[in-house]
């Protein structure tokens, strides 16, 4: 990348200064003067270009658009077992959203399921492909019911503080990511105060959200996904027969309609301000095997199979008596590998 003609000729100047006067001619002043001259010329002209500034700071520019999407569906299909359906809708929605110049609304993606079946795992990653700090970076934003908003008491204290706190953010930063963990730990109506901030407004107060993305986890709805999940098995159906359309309509309804879930009948459901649910499907016991597999690699040992099919047996599975579905998902095995390894 070129700097600006007048930051280059400062810089080349500072250099050729030295050998192109006499030694005792160049009073210690004036060459302090002129090295101040060029560093502030050479600063001026790497400010000039983003790219080149952003080279050593974090910025508010995503990564270019096709760069982002084939990093995020390259960890998708190595890091992601038995969610299909997930990698399909994911991929396509960010990569669509980072596409569109001229987005109408900011992107709002829901993902439902058990614990364990990838939820915080594929937020991670769709942090990651925008920003190369990913959770750590200063735009990436992340909320936890139980710690951010423990008390039902404060409820309207903590709206206004939600609000403020998202204004601010895409005031700075236009491409923020905000992610919602333990939406169904929400106290219900707490979401809806972010409303105007999801809707089809140009600007709120001089501000314009169309470029934020909001992507909320949750485990409301992991019994309809798993009963749709079922049906198809007991059908003779694989996994991967169903469609976003079998289950999205469904859940839904399900996660409106479930007290205990922040969603309960929440106006961004009412006003279709969600633009997908992603249902994680439950991990079966090949999937919990590939999980253990990678886990094993990732820290830098052999893959041992023996070791892989005594972790996977040591999960619980449900139903109880077709013992089809982990229990827990993939999320005691990072935990149970302690136990195999001396680490």
């Amino acid at each position: 990348m070129k700097l600006r003609r007048g930051a280059l000729r400062a810089a080349l100047a500072l250099v050729l200064l030295p050998l192109l006067t006499p030694a005792g001619a160049v009073e210690p002043i004036s060459l302090g003067l002129a090295i101040a001259g060029a560093a502030a010329s050479a600063l001026t002209g790497i400010i000039s270009y983003p790219r080149l500034y952003c080279y050593f700071r974090e910025c508010c520019l995503h990564r270019h658009d096709r760069r982002a999407a084939a990093a995020l569906q390259e960890d998708l299909d190595k890091k992601l077992f038995g969610q299909h359906l997930v990698s399909k809708v994911v991929v396509k929605a960010v990569r669509g959203f980072l596409n569109n110049t001229n987005a109408k609304k900011p992107l709002a993606l829901s993902l439902h399921g058990w614990t364990g079946t990838g939820k915080n795992f594929v937020s991670k990653i769709v942090a990651e492909s925008i920003y190369k700090k990913g959770l750590q970076s200063k735009y990436v934003h992340q909320f936890v019911a139980t710690l951010h908003f423990p008390h039902a008491h404060s409820i309207n204290l903590y709206k206004d503080q939600l609000q403020s706190w998202i204004r601010g953010n895409v005031s700075i930063c236009p491409r923020s990511l905000f992610i919602f963990d333990e939406m169904d730990k929400m106290h219900a109506g707490l979401i809806d105060s972010i409303k105007p901030f999801l809707d089809y407004y140009e600007l709120l107060d001089g501000v314009s959200y169309r470029q934020a993305i909001f992507i909320f986890l949750s485990n409301a709805g992991a019994e309809k996904i798993t009963e749709v999940a079922l049906d198809f098995w007991r059908n003779g159906r694989t996994r991967e027969d169903i469609q976003l359309t079998d289950i999205q309509n469904a859940l839904s309804v399900s996660v409106f309609n479930n007290k205990n879930s922040g969603f309960w009948h929440s106006t961004l459901i009412d006003r279709n301000l969600i633009d997908y649910f992603i249902p994680f499907l439950p991990l079966e016991y090949k999937h919990v095997k590939m999980c253990v597999r990678v886990e094993i690699d990732s820290r830098g040992y052999t893959v041992d199979e023996d070791i892989v099919s005594r972790i996977a047996d040591e999960m619980t599975y449900f139903p109880r008596e077709e013992r089809i579905y982990s229990d827990k998902g993939c999320k005691t095995v990072d935990a149970k590998l302690d136990y195999y390894y001396d680490f």
